[in-house]
């Protein structure tokens, strides 16, 4: 990424991360999920995601954070949390 203004894209939406917060999705759409990493280890010099929270939630402004929470859960490793992330938006955004 070679421009401040890029977005890394993860099959067709933005992956956001702000410390151990990764967001997927827009907040165009009805639904992002929202990434927490709980535990690291490290690997030479990277620190990998053993443990991960997501949250499924709605963007809808009017709502309180605690009603927006869709659907919650925690996973082994980064990419186990984002892989059924991914399936949870397609499931909620086929409906």
């Amino acid at each position: 990424m070679s421009e401040k203004n890029e977005v890394l894209m993860y099959k067709g939406k933005p992956l956001i991360r702000k410390d151990n917060m990764v967001y997927y999705g827009s907040m165009a759409d009805e639904y992002i999920l929202q990434m927490q990493i709980l535990e690291t280890t490290d690997l030479s010099d990277l620190k990998l995601a053993t443990k991960v929270a997501i949250q499924l939630q709605r963007t809808a402004a009017d709502l309180r954070p605690r009603d927006r929470i869709v659907k919650k859960g925690e996973f082994e490793g980064f990419y186990a949390a984002l892989e059924v992330g991914c399936i949870w938006l397609s499931r909620i955004s086929k409906k």
